[in-house]
């Protein structure tokens, strides 16, 4: 006789409070996603792989022509509900607890709760984020601050008014290796969807809200088609109405960006518009033509919104969601506050100001921010030029092409940019692999998307032997010997001591290997991942 294989096993060490989000019902809830649906994950990832390969032999993204009547149809999506009409500004950041309470307060209209990006995957900080958002739909979540040098302890609770909340779950690529469902692993998004789902949907609902969800990085209308049906099966197995979710796609691949229409359309009884995830779209603009000589891009701080094909991008995300009725959100201004010079930071809040000067008067419905002192500055710039609640009724009258959207931009590579990128890049990896996966790095907010544009960056340099600015090149020889440099000027900027303690090494040695990998790697997370969690007990 044959043992059956357990439905479920959790291979983790239990984190504080698990026992109240992974309830026996919540589980069996996440199990059902995870058999129904992780089949066609796996099916949506080869098909992924599949096409790279064409992109890789030459093929650049196009049109699909299967789905040209999407495009040229006159159809509409739902109206989105009177709570989130009104988007203008929105801040993002990871899902620890004071972080949830200081975005909340912070007066943005909206704060994405991000299991993506900005947080690392660990165990721990799954099951705390789970914890903390079902406090804060419930607005019981506070946090205490223990007091510096004397000082009485900093207590954070939420205001009357707060943000309406939006959560975005982890990418389709990402594996939840804690949870196993039937032997296998389970897909994170859908371990991160189900837990919030079930515990806080009908909470939400009670309290004027809703189920709000950001999709992250999908590179194909078929896999909006499997989140559209994932809230299918997802609202009918807790009675709720087909259409109360509210879901924004975030166009942050380049496959995305020729498939507009069709995300919507896959979405339309649950879209609440697309947003233009400007830094992880840089970075699969390196990624899916990295073979390409004629991609190759400038420094990363000249890659810059309003030009080439980030602004080719833009103008066609607004057009299409406003012809289909629904928000064009814009991008996240990567700046915080420098509280030690205020030169500096009156340079920095002047980037942020025409940023979102910008992004308002091309015609967006809302913008992004990573820190709650920049939510008056972009709300004062939305406010001012856009009085109402949005302008869906604004149409860019530019028409994009195929040649628009692949139109890298010009501008110097540099051996300070070649730097720049090595010490951002491990600098953002070692602190992932400590598990913090949003920091401040040279008075930029770095997430993973942004520390993925420098590390694509490096390796498309290697691979292509970039010309700089000088007259060299970028050769593997040069990069190894500039990376000892940039590694002594890490420590010599974060100090001796705290060099030793961090995981400068394991950072320094992770991208070096991708930097030189004869493949592009897909993500830098997928490697990572696996250094967090080398032993599946211990993470």
């Amino acid at each position: 006789m044959t043992t059956p294989v357990p439905t479920y096993s959790l291979r983790a060490t239990p984190a504080p409070g698990q026992d109240a989000v992974l309830t026996p019902e919540a589980l069996a809830f996440v199990v059902d996603l995870v058999r129904t649906f992780r089949p066609r994950v796996q099916e949506l990832l080869a098909k992924r792989a599949d096409r790279q390969k064409d992109f890789d032999s030459g093929k650049a993204p196009a049109l699909l022509p299967e789905t040209a009547d999407i495009r040229a149809g006159d159809w509409r999506c739902a109206p989105v509900p009177e709570v989130i009409a009104d988007r203008r500004v929105e801040i993002t950041g990871p899902v620890d607890r004071k972080m949830i309470i200081n975005a909340l307060n912070s007066g943005a209209s909206v704060f994405m709760a991000d299991f993506e990006d900005a947080t690392t995957p660990t165990w721990q900080n799954l099951i705390e984020g789970q914890k903390n958002l079902y406090d804060a739909v419930r607005r019981t979540i506070s946090f205490e601050q223990p007091g510096k040098a004397g000082a009485p302890a900093k207590k954070y609770a939420l205001n009357a008014e707060t943000a309406v909340l939006f959560v975005r779950p982890r990418g389709w690529h990402l594996p939840e290796k804690h949870v196993l469902v039937d032997g296998q692993t389970a897909p994170g998004a859908l371990v991160d969807f189900g837990l919030f789902f079930f515990h806080n949907a009908k909470e939400q609902i009670a309290r004027g809200a809703g189920p709000f969800f950001y999709l992250p990085k999908m590179e194909s209308h078929l896999e909006a088609r499997l989140w559209n049906d994932v809230f299918l099966f997802a609202q009918d197995r807790l009675g709720i109405p087909r259409g109360t979710i509210k879901a924004t796609c975030l166009i942050e691949t380049l496959p995305g960006a020729f498939e507009m229409d069709e995300f919507l359309y896959e979405l339309r009884e649950h879209s609440a518009g697309l947003n233009c995830g400007r830094w992880d779209y840089i970075f699969s603009f390196i990624k899916k033509r990295a073979n390409d000589k004629t991609a190759l891009l400038p420094d990363r701080g000249e890659v810059t919104m309003d030009k080439a094909f980030l602004d080719a991008y833009v103008t066609l995300l607004i057009e299409t969601c406003h012809r289909r009725g629904v928000h064009a959100m814009g991008g996240m201004a990567a700046q915080i506050p420098i509280k030690n010079d205020p030169a500096k930071n009156e340079q920095a809040l002047a980037k942020v100001r025409a940023d979102k000067l910008r992004e308002v008067t091309k015609g967006h419905d809302g913008t992004w921010v990573a820190h709650p002192g920049l939510v008056p500055i972009a709300k004062a710039i939305f406010d001012e030029h856009m009085p109402q609640k949005n302008q869906l009724d604004k149409r860019p009258s530019a028409k994009i092409t195929r040649e628009d959207l692949l139109r890298p931009h010009e501008g110097k590579r540099s051996d300070a940019g070649l730097r720049h990128n090595i010490r951002v890049g491990i600098q953002y990896l070692e602190a992932w692999l400590r598990g913090q996966g949003c920091v401040p790095i040279y008075d930029l907010m770095e997430d993973a998307a942004t520390a993925e544009i420098s590390r694509a960056q490096v390796w498309q340099w290697i691979h292509h032997a970039a010309p700089l600015d000088d007259g060299s090149v970028v050769s593997p020889e040069r990069f190894e010997r500039t990376v000892a440099e940039e590694m002594k000027r890490i420590e010599d900027e974060v100090g001796n001591a705290p060099f030793s303690a961090g995981k400068f090494d394991e950072a320094c040695e992770l991208f070096v290997r991708l930097s030189l990998a004869p493949r592009f790697e897909e993500f830098l997370t997928l490697p990572a991942y696996e250094l967090v969690t080398r032993d599946p007990l211990e993470a």
